[in-house]
């Protein structure tokens, strides 16, 4: 087994949080990992992006090269194309429809949607709203995660039990929100 994630997005939508749950859930599975993050401006809505590496053999790099990434797993959806690059030819990607306008250029949101939808594995979602509409509003960043759990080949249940892991300390309430989330998006996978 391996797998390559690029996870992006821009800093505070979760995308650390979904890296230590992937991390979690394949350690318990006794599985190498590797991980590498960029933090950007996370305080002012910069660009946050990880390398994360999964397999069953050592790993010697925590970088993923270009045209090399299994999974990409992108908050949203002009960062999910910088990153495009990285995605191998049979990769997946998953990714927020929802934009973050940062900046006062940011791209026509039909364009990119547009480029998007071009990727042969693709798994588009508004996850901003869905997470309303499910009373999970700070899950969002889960209900991705659960959207790519098939590309990303670890079993659903070792995610749950890393999301229980994790999050207990801040009490039943949330660890159930982000379970809830991670089903919903299970629910989207193709």
């Amino acid at each position: 087994m391996k797998t390559d994630i690029i996870l992006c997005g821009v800093g505070g939508q979760g995308i650390l949080s979904i890296a230590t749950v992937i991390g979690e859930a394949a350690m318990k599975e006794n599985l190498y990992i590797k991980q590498a993050e960029v933090h950007g401006m996370s305080q002012r809505g910069g660009d946050v992006h990880s390398n994360l590496r999964i397999s069953s053999n050592p790993i010697c790099s925590d970088l993923i090269p270009l045209g090399k990434a299994d999974v990409i797993i992108s908050m949203e959806p002009m960062e999910a194309l910088r990153y495009l690059p990285y995605l191998s030819k049979d990769g997946w990607l998953i990714t927020s429809s929802t934009p973050f306008v940062n900046i006062p250029n940011y791209p026509d949101i039909e364009l990119i949607q547009a480029d998007l939808q071009s990727v042969k594995n693709v798994i588009v979602l508004d996850i901003l709203q869905t997470a309303k509409e499910n009373g999970v509003h700070r899950s969002a960043n889960m209900i991705l995660l659960g959207a790519a759990q098939k590309a990303i080949g670890i079993e659903y249940s070792k995610l749950e039990e890393a999301i229980r892991r994790i999050f207990s300390r801040k009490g039943e309430a949330v660890v159930e929100a982000n379970i809830k989330a991670l089903a919903i998006g299970k629910g989207a996978q193709k």
